[in-house]
């Protein structure tokens, strides 16, 4: 990354938080499914802050914030050695049964494997195959910070700065941030005190 590029902040509300959108476990924080505008726009540097939301439970809260490491796509996260954890294994812990690395090509077409995002039976949902794969990239994070249930407040001064709000709108993302804005937010994610897995899903029972 140039250093003279701040980089670009997105932020977004989480209406479900299994782990497996973001997948904050093994060590690495990965966005392999949902939100294909973040996932096609965030280039290495960026940073993405995943919010609470009602629906969550936890309004105007944190669930997780990542630097963007790496940037992969579909085939590249199923090939990698480094990845093949986050497989899923429904017969292991839940940790493995919520992987995201679901998505590869076999014979040219999209193959998805049974996961979080197939149906119940394991049979492929299309709805989730073409919104995951209409941006075929994953974002990895090793630089990150996951609070899950233990939802962590949003500082006060991101809630207006400039008239600004790192807290997103009810649907999309926000990431039309001014520079100041943007490295405010930076200074912050480098200041925070713990890094990594934190706590448990919010949605976990």
């Amino acid at each position: 990354m140039p250093m003279s590029r701040v980089p670009r902040v997105f932020s977004y509300r989480l209406v479900r938080d299994y782990g497996f959108a973001p997948n904050p476990f093994h060590g690495v924080c990965t966005l392999g499914t949902c939100k294909p505008q973040i996932r096609k726009a965030a280039r290495v540097g960026d940073i993405v802050v995943g919010c609470g939301s009602v629906g969550l439970k936890r309004p105007e809260k944190l669930i997780f914030a990542m630097r963007v490491s790496e940037k992969l796509s579909f085939q590249q996260y199923w090939d990698d050695e480094r990845f093949r954890i986050k497989q899923p294994d429904h017969y292991s812990s839940n940790s493995m049964a919520y992987g995201d690395n679901i998505y590869h090509i076999v014979d040219g077409a999209w193959v998805q494997e049974d996961s979080h995002h197939s149906h119940v039976d394991g049979r492929t949902n299309r709805a989730n195959l073409e919104r995951d794969t209409s941006s075929d990239n994953v974002l990895v994070g090793d630089d990150f910070v996951y609070w899950g249930g233990n939802s962590a407040a949003i500082p006060a001064y991101l809630r207006n700065f400039e008239g600004q709000d790192l807290y997103p709108p009810p649907r999309g993302c926000r990431s039309k941030y001014s520079e100041n804005f943007r490295a405010e937010v930076v200074a912050w994610f480098e200041s925070l005190p713990t890094r990594g897995y934190q706590n448990r899903p919010a949605s976990w029972r």
